[in-house]
């Protein structure tokens, strides 16, 4: 799944999530699992737990189903995960980030490779692209909650770095080590739809038509693998062409 999305809607109309929902469930139970398994198992006093389950529940996740990724994490026969982030180069000379959650990293690095091949495209080395991109927090609140001064005051008085507005969404940025504090403080007023730590470019590649046509393929065949959890891209393509595909 794409952490953040600029593809999210088409993927929708075009029936792709209703087709993928088995495997995004999967991914985010693992997710869930996890994070469980790293700090406690109760979401109010893990962040990185609440975040998962946010998530869950933001794709329509049964209660059922997140309450067994819970329960999972404690049993001594579940299986050691270790997150990984490969870098590489896309479509268009795009930067890509990967993070995977694997128990075998010689299987993901393999698989994550053929498709980068399959698809004219190269994995790089440590620090190839991320340099490219700042790790920062994003919380998302959907726009009907409440309204932008409002949310951009309280945002503002809890330390947020940036705030945008992307489609129904209002974005609120933060330094890595604040997501925490600002988390805690807006979801006293507000549902969260997306909370977590991102990779942000710090500059966008535009890219055709075409081009995002190659990205979007490329980042589906990525998202396709088990192992892979999200999907990050520096490009940055023309509205008009969003609308022209979304119709």
């Amino acid at each position: 799944m794409a952490g953040h999305s600029h593809w999210a809607g088409i993927k929708h109309k075009k029936g792709k999530a209703d087709k993928q929902r088995s495997k995004l469930f999967s991914k985010l139970s693992r997710e869930i699992t996890v994070s469980a398994k790293l700090g406690m198992p109760d979401p109010s006093m893990n962040p990185r737990l609440r975040s998962a389950v946010q998530a869950a529940k933001e794709a329509n996740m049964p209660k059922d189903n997140i309450d067994r990724a819970i329960k999972k994490s404690q049993g001594s026969d579940e299986a050691n995960y270790e997150s990984i982030v490969y870098e590489g180069f896309g479509p268009s000379g795009t930067g890509i980030i990967v993070e995977a959650l694997t128990d075998n990293k010689n299987r993901t690095i393999s698989n994550v490779r053929s498709i980068f091949e399959k698809n004219g495209c190269s994995l790089g080395s440590e620090g190839s692209v991320s340099y490219q991109f700042e790790i920062c927090g994003l919380i998302r609140i959907k726009k009907d909650s409440c309204s932008e001064d409002e949310i951009f005051e309280q945002s503002t008085n809890y330390g947020a770095s940036d705030f945008k507005v992307e489609g129904d969404f209002y974005e609120i940025f933060s330094e890595k080590n604040d997501l925490h504090t600002l988390q805690i403080e807006l979801e006293k007023k507000y549902d969260l739809s997306f909370c977590g730590i991102i990779y942000n470019p710090k500059n966008t590649i535009k890219i055709d038509k075409e081009g995002f046509e190659k990205i979007i393929n490329f980042i589906d065949a990525l998202e396709e693998d088990d192992d892979v959890q999200k999907v990050y891209s520096n490009f940055e393509v023309d509205q008009k062409i969003l609308e022209e595909m979304s119709s």
